[in-house]
Parts: structure tokens; sequence; C-alpha cells
């Protein structure tokens, strides 16, 4: 950890520099419609010396959104998830769930293969750029018949590939406990299961926020909020069901006690009480070009 190099170093104001511990979680991407699951937000954690009396940019990353039910010969796949974003550290978002026919997208832990005809299936996504999760899990395909949507992968875990018509489980997210509570966040979303087969199972959402797949006429839950976790993958049932969303990100930062965050216009976050000499903020919402700073 780098807090330790603050010791001599003044702002301008005389007052020490501040180290400043983070968890930055991107928005995790959506499943896929007939499809994957989504990626797991990115997941950063490191330290900076910074300034008191100085703005640092903070940004939320939404949620990528489920795919929809318009079908298609690409199908319908989950969209990325947005970047977090921490002074000069980027989380990145998830990657979406592959839909139909499509392998899954590339994100801060990748999205899940969507199903396919092809006997080859389709991968999952990578995760990109390295270190921040894990890639998602592959579709199985067979001629004639569509198979299981692979996982998203997780801050911690691959997701699971498909498994003829069940699909993969998501991956399981990372645990932190910048909070002073161990907590677990960014995991995948769970594949979506071919309704066809003979007592078929969805994906399991990673732990982690992640929304688990479905088999049935109507859209799986969303991913937890605030959590950076995949949405789940859906199936075709007389037609392409919607697959869900992914988790928006959050922020975390933990400093010194003597020192008061000020959250600038349009970031919305929480600062409880002070326990063992730190505060710890956790920011829930905030957009682009927004700014926080101590004093």
């Amino acid at each position: 950890m780098l807090g330790n190099i603050v010791a001599g170093l003044l702002a301008p104001s005389g007052l020490l520099a501040l180290s400043v511990d983070y968890l930055a979680i991107a928005g995790g991407g959506g499943g896929g419609s007939y499809g994957g699951g989504g990626g797991g937000g990115g997941y950063k954690t490191d330290t900076y010396t910074l300034l008191p009396s100085t703005n640092y940019t903070v940004t939320i990353g939404g949620a990528g959104a489920g795919g929809g039910t318009s079908g298609g010969a690409t199908g319908n796949p989950g969209s990325v998830g947005g970047n977090s974003i921490f002074n000069l550290a980027t989380s990145t978002g998830g990657g979406g769930g592959g839909g139909f026919t499509t392998t899954g997208n590339a994100g801060g832990s990748g999205g899940g293969g969507g199903m396919s005809t092809d006997p080859a299936g389709r991968a999952g996504g990578s995760a990109s750029p390295s270190g921040q999760g894990n890639a998602g899990g592959s579709a199985t395909g067979s001629a004639g018949d569509n198979k299981g949507g692979g996982g998203g992968g997780g801050a911690n875990a691959v997701g699971a590939n498909a498994v003829s018509d069940d699909g993969g489980n998501g991956g399981a997210g990372s645990a932190s406990s910048i909070t002073g509570t161990s907590i677990t966040r960014a995991g995948g979303g769970g594949g979506g299961a071919d309704s066809r087969g003979a007592s078929p199972s969805a994906g399991t959402g990673g732990s982690g926020g992640g929304a688990a797949g479905t088999i049935a006429t109507t859209p799986p839950a969303n991913a937890t909020v605030n959590t950076g976790g995949g949405g789940g993958g859906s199936t075709f049932n007389s037609g392409f069901v919607a697959a869900s969303s992914g988790g928006s990100g959050v922020i975390i930062l933990r400093y010194p006690a003597g020192y008061t965050i000020t959250l600038g216009a349009g970031v919305t976050g929480t600062t409880p009480a002070a326990s063992g000499g730190f505060k710890v903020t956790t920011i829930t919402a905030a957009g682009s070009g927004n700014t926080v700073s101590w004093a």
C-alpha cells in the first residue's frame, strides 16, 4: 500500500497530505437474450496519496442493459456496463452477455457466450484490460438445437461453461473489508437455459450481486444495484425473453478520521461516523466530471 509515503508531505494549506484507500467497481454487463450472463464490473483497489483542498474526479458506472425481445439472426446481446473512475483509476464496465448466435463481450469481466445452433457453440468474452476480473464461460451448441448460455465472469472467478441445455453459473465476485465488514461484489450473471431441453436449469448468479439466468417466460431479476454484478441471461419461449440488467457500480473511500470529505454537485454518498481512526465514504451515484475533495 502507498499510504506510508504520506509522512512529511504538505499541501499548500499546510495540512498533511492524506492517504486514501479506494475500491472502485464498474457497472455490470447486461445479460444476453437467449444467451449468456453479463460479466461483473471491473474491480480495482489501491491507495492514493492526495492533497486537501483539491478536486478529484469520481464517476459511478451505470448498469449495462439486458438484451431485448426483437430477435433476429444475431440475437440480442447485453450492453457493456459503464466505467467507474476515481482520480487516475478506471474500472472497466462488465461485458454484456452474448445473445443468440453471438459471443460474449469483453469487459472488466467478460460476458458469457450466447446460445447457438453451431456445434462449436459461442465463446465467452475476455477480461479486458487484464487484472480487473475474469473471462465469461462458453455456450454449448448443437446443429439445429440451441443449448445453454455461458455464465458471466466475476471479479474472483471465471464464468462457468454451459453444459448441454443448462446455463453456466456466473463467476464469483471478490470480497473487500474496506468498510470494516467483508462484502463480496462484482459477481457474474448466470446464463439462460434452453427451455426445450429435458428439465433444464438456468445458471445461478455469482456471489457479489450477479443475477441468475432464467428458463421462464418472464425476464430474470436484475443484478443488485451498486455491486457491479452481471445481469442474467434469458431463454426463448414462444419468442425471445428479455434478459436482465447488470448492477450499477460503486466507489468506496477510506481515509483518516481527521479529514472531512466534500461531495461535489451530482455526487451521492454516505459517510457513517468514524471508526478505528478512519472514515469511510460510499459513493453510489456520480456523473462524468463530478468531483470530491477533502479538508
